[in-house]
């Protein structure tokens, strides 16, 4: 069960930023700086589109609203990202088998993509497109950050995206509880606002 820790590392991570995660992974492959990742994921090819994507998405991700729609686009792409690098790495060790890390990977890709997604939702409420450059560069520095520690440190690499999963999910409910309140006012302060105007119509 060696790999598990890695596994689920990098389905938190893919949840995020899944041409991240492949193009780091690959690099640390190819520069020998570990021996888990699967050739596969080290072909030149994968590593250039793993690229091109990683730069589309960190302009994307950075602009109100289209970061929303690139996340919609994505729900099932980051956790099928999350399953098959969790397979592949897996096979790779042999220590784990490839559909129960695959399991693992493309639940966890899933449930932070939620969190990520949901999140970045509730800071489109936000008129200042400043707090979304803010989270997608901490987004992006944290993936870079989890995965490198996770070469050298897998289970405690795993634990911190367990910890963060749990925060995440945590604060995803209670942002989602003040948006629905925040909504249900404001269409109450329409109503109230619609009656109004009829009544000072029928009145005239």
């Amino acid at each position: 069960m060696s790999v598990l820790p890695l596994v689920f590392t990098s389905g938190w991570a893919s949840g995020i930023n899944a041409y991240a995660v492949v193009l780091l992974l690959g690099i640390f492959g190819r520069t020998g700086l570990t021996d888990e990742v699967p050739a596969s994921l080290q072909r030149t090819d994968v590593l250039i589109v793993a690229a091109v994507l990683f730069l589309c998405e960190a302009v994307a991700d950075k602009i109100p609203y289209v970061d929303s729609l690139w996340d919609t686009v994505h729900t099932v792409i980051r956790p099928l990202s999350g399953a098959v690098v969790g397979a592949l790495l897996a096979g790779q060790s042999g220590s784990l088998s490839d559909i129960t890390a695959g399991a693992v990977g493309g639940t966890t890709a899933l449930a932070s993509h939620f969190v990520k997604a949901g999140t970045r939702m509730a800071i489109n409420t936000s008129p200042e497109p400043f707090s979304n450059v803010a989270m997608s560069t901490a987004e992006d520095l944290g993936v870079g950050g989890i995965v490198t520690f996770a070469m050298f440190n897998p289970e405690a690499a795993a634990i911190i995206c367990a910890v963060l999963l749990i925060i995440g999910l945590a604060l995803l409910i209670y942002l989602w509880a003040k948006i629905r309140r925040y909504l249900r006012r404001r269409a109450q302060r329409r109503e109230e606002k619609r009656l109004a105007d009829e009544v000072a119509r029928v009145a005239r």
